[in-house]
């Protein structure tokens, strides 16, 4: 992965500027997918996904993107298919581990569990890896992020049952991992080489080359 640099990164976030100092626009080809996604939580909100409601909320979702606009997300436009099936399978695993796990806390501790906010820099510059990362991480049951920094493209997540600072470095590296099966499932070429450099001749295991 490349190496933390605030500058670099800083980089990043002027590159959404134009020579005037406005923020570019992203085009619709960038935005598709989060309007199918408003327009979907429009028809969920309401019930209804009749095609009038869809229209309206098709209307509405446009009226937002204008009034709100974010920055482009940059797509790396790589998509492995067998590595997403495999980060597919296992996210279902980790939910229900995770839930097991959350249950046997609640039962056994009840409020004398211990959970802890850590800081968690990723090693990705891509805002969509790190945006994915965050929700992954919120769907597993026993954290959620409670914030992002995305300058240096950290996650502060809340933990629960950690004890030990021994327990927090295994929560980061767990977090690194999701990191690495989605960079092998979506991430850039560039990111995808630094993953097989980093970990070796078998970079599908979580472990880094020593």
């Amino acid at each position: 992965m490349p190496n933390k640099n605030l500058i670099h990164r800083d980089q990043r976030i002027d590159d959404a500027l134009d020579t005037s100092g406005v923020r570019h626009r992203a085009t619709f080809k960038q935005e598709w997918p989060l309007l199918l996604l408003l327009i979907f939580v429009w028809g969920a909100l309401w019930q209804d996904f009749s095609a009038g409601n869809l229209l309206f909320g098709a209307i509405i979702s446009i009226v937002i993107v204008n009034l709100f606009p974010l920055p482009p997300v940059v797509l790396p436009g790589r998509i492995n298919p067998w590595y997403c099936l495999k980060l597919f399978i296992w996210f279902i695993g980790q939910v229900v581990v995770a839930s097991v796990q959350v249950a046997r806390v609640a039962i056994l501790r009840g409020k004398n569990a211990r959970s802890a906010v850590i800081a968690v820099p990723l090693r990705t510059e891509s805002d969509l890896i790190v945006m994915t990362v965050g929700h992954v991480l919120t769907l597993i049951p026993g954290s959620f992020v409670v914030d992002v920094d995305r300058s240096s493209s950290t996650l502060y997540l809340h933990y629960l049952d950690v004890n030990s600072d021994e327990e927090v470095e295994k929560a980061r590296a767990n977090i690194h991992d999701i990191e690495r099966r989605l960079i092998m499932a979506i991430g850039s070429p560039d990111e995808y080489e630094a993953i097989k450099n980093e970990c070796g001749s078998d970079f599908s295991s979580r472990k880094p080359k020593k």
